[in-house]
């Protein structure tokens, strides 16, 4: 590989990285704002936090297909500055929000530019060879992976300095991101293969319709969908439920994002190469979410706040089912139509991320609220507990039914989008 394409390639790894360890200082100390701003307890602030990522996630859900069409007509490199300057914008705004309406304006900011994921491994498609294709897509595992170790325990040190500090360092790390590709990032969508925005390729409904060709891995497709939703138990209410039980500092609360971060990277990165050749895909997705299961379910009883840290061992362990079922999934459509059904399964992701916070964090509040008769903060968790073995059953029903497994046809080479 050519010296300016490594560094590209450099420069798009630290750009992920710092979009996670961005994500990650915020996340320990998101309620305690989100409390300040509100007046309230942490049941309350649970549903402000679900209406935020609400918020968020349709933005993005509406602007990413039109943030990815500009892309193809203007080229990467002023779409990923321009991502990178919204979420610059956003840090700021949730830095110095005097009321919680601040802080929809800072999300919505961010959802309408929030596509450097997107704008990212678009560019490193353009700027890969066949050899280095699978490689290369590699490093968006590897990014969130240590981003997720960095920042969230980074985020809960400066938490102590008070809820408004990581929000400052975010986007300042952001902005020097933005500052420093203007001056190194060469542009990788050549002028001659361009194309016109197109507002009909730009519809975020179009993705979805396409699920409906898919007939034959349908129901792994909506267990796909399950699978997600379930995992917003752990994503949306984490740190309100142990707050509320607790009474985790932001410090105790970084450092257990930190583990969960070890965690995923470790399985995501390594044991996943030993489990999938020997159990096979078929029994790492049973596998996988009954520790998902699992997991979920001795969270939702834990009586300890130690114990969060030994029940995450399972729930991240179940981790080996993602690439299983995204296999199968994409082994069962033709090789012209993977980055369709890829395009079709980011659109599910997205609608799991407008529903799931709103169903866990309402779930949070309605069983810690005040004058509730049943107290039971661990709700949510068990809600996930069940959408993963409804999963499950779903999947074996498919692939008992259609033999999925006897009519494999996806190359080795072709990159997937993996569940953490």
């Amino acid at each position: 590989m050519p010296g300016p394409r490594k560094a590209a390639i450099s420069f798009i790894f630290f750009t992920l990285l710092l979009d996670v360890i961005g994500l990650g200082l915020i996340i320990p100390v998101f309620p305690q704002l989100i409390s300040e701003l509100v007046g309230g307890n942490m049941s309350t602030a649970s549903q402000w936090s679900g209406l935020l990522t609400f918020a968020y996630a349709i933005t993005q859900f509406v602007f990413a297909p039109v943030i990815g069409n500009l892309s193809d007509q203007y080229g990467r490199r002023p779409v990923l500055l321009l991502s990178l300057f919204g979420f610059g914008i956003d840090y700021i705004f949730l830095s110095l929000a005097p009321t919680i309406w601040w802080l929809f304006i800072g999300r919505i900011i961010a959802g309408v530019f929030g596509a450097s994921f997107t704008t990212a491994t678009a560019y490193i498609a353009d700027i890969s060879t066949p050899e280095t294709r699978s490689k290369n897509f590699g490093m968006v595992g590897a990014a969130f992976g240590l981003g997720f170790i960095i920042g969230p325990g980074l985020g809960g040190l400066l938490g102590e300095l008070g809820p408004r500090v990581p929000f400052i360092a975010a986007g300042v790390l952001t902005f020097v991101n933005m500052i420093y590709g203007y001056f190194v990032l060469p542009e990788s969508l050549s002028k001659e293969h361009r194309r016109p925005f197109e507002w009909k390729r730009a519809n975020p409904m179009g993705s979805l319709m396409q699920l409906k060709k898919y007939k034959g891995v349908g129901g792994l497709i909506v267990a796909f969908f399950l699978v997600y939703i379930g995992g917003h138990a752990v994503q949306s209410t984490w740190t309100f439920v142990n707050i509320e039980k607790f009474q985790w500092s932001n410090s105790l609360m970084g450092l257990s994002l930190t583990f969960i971060g070890i965690l995923i990277a470790s399985v995501q990165g390594g044991l996943i190469r030993y489990t999938t050749p020997k159990f096979g895909e078929e029994k790492s997705i049973y596998i996988g979410l009954g520790l998902y299961a699992f997991g979920l379910l001795l969270f939702s009883f834990a009586t300890e706040g130690w114990m969060m840290f030994v029940f995450l061992v399972p729930y991240c362990l179940g981790g080996i089912a993602g690439p299983a079922l995204q296999s199968i999934i994409s082994g069962n459509v033709p090789k012209n139509e993977q980055g369709e059904l890829q395009g079709a399964l980011t659109s599910v992701m997205s609608v799991t991320s407008i529903i799931g916070p709103l169903l866990m964090t309402n779930l949070f509040a309605w069983f810690t609220r005040p004058e509730g008769s049943i107290k039971f903060a661990g709700a949510p968790f068990l809600a996930g507990a069940v959408f993963m073995l409804v999963s499950a059953i779903l999947a074996a029903r498919t692939m008992k039914k259609d033999s999925f497994l006897n009519r494999r046809s996806k190359s080795d080479d072709e990159p997937e989008i993996q569940i953490h």
